[in-house]
């Protein structure tokens, strides 16, 4: 009887680790990846809403708002203006005319192709040139007045015209061709004196192209109907005024 006890007893599974039951064969296994799939897209529901909020806040300005690390920033490290003259001016600007030129400059050596020795600007030039009238050298007989007949002749001298200041804003480099030698000169140093010589150029066309455009005559007439109306509110009946030779 003891035996077939301790026999029956070893068949039996024990009450402290009970054995797991087995899930039925007719259930689909759990899947792996739903769980994470879930929390994927919780996670990326809460980000969005957070991005939301905060978006909303900074709208009604109650988020500071964060720059751009990268951001470019400029610096100014310029020096204070220097004056370096000042000058007392009695002219009478009288008309000013304001220009466009294009300057083809190129620069190469003879015998050598172009793209090893080159250097070619295409500028546009954009200035302005006055024409003006000096009445501190006027002499001691320029201004005749007779009072009793209301008469004022006045005798000035000659217009003159103002070399061509260039407008900056308006001016650029279309294009710039340069041959290898000039790009690998380029590379260890600058020509300031380059530029420069472009914008003379450009300058001097300018000054060139104002002679011959009929400024001269404007500024007299103009000079002319100045006088006129300033003596004639003065009372005078008749205001000649003339120009004297260049």
């Amino acid at each position: 009887m003891a035996n077939s006890d301790v026999s029956s007893g070893v068949d039996e599974p024990t009450r402290e680790y009970p054995a797991p039951e087995e899930p039925p064969s007719s259930a689909p296994p759990p899947a792996r990846g739903s769980g994470f799939a879930r929390v994927l897209i919780f996670t990326g529901a809460v980000f969005a809403l957070m991005v939301v909020a905060c978006l909303g806040l900074r709208a009604i300005n109650v988020l500071p708002s964060f720059d751009n690390p990268f951001a470019d920033k400029t610096t100014d490290r310029s020096q204070p203006v220097l004056l370096q003259s000042m000058r007392d001016l009695s002219r009478y600007v009288a008309a000013d005319g304001t220009f466009q030129v294009i300057v083809d400059l190129q620069e190469n050596k003879e015998n050598i192709p172009d793209f090893l020795v080159n250097r070619r600007t295409l500028f546009v030039g954009s200035g302005t040139v006055e024409e003006y009238v000096e009445f501190g050298a006027l002499a001691d007989d320029a201004l005749q007045v007779d009072n009793d007949k209301m008469t004022v002749t006045i005798t000035l001298p000659p217009p003159q015209q103002g070399d061509a200041a260039l407008d900056m804003q308006k001016s650029y480099v279309v294009a710039e061709e340069r041959g290898l030698f000039n790009r690998i000169g380029d590379a260890f140093r600058t020509d300031p004196g380059k530029q420069q010589q472009v914008y003379a150029l450009a300058q001097q066309r300018i000054t060139e192209a104002a002679r011959a455009s009929g400024l001269d005559e404007r500024a007299r007439q103009n000079t002319q109907r100045m006088l006129e109306s300033l003596f004639t509110r003065l009372g005078y009946t008749t205001v000649t005024v003339k120009f004297g030779s260049p």
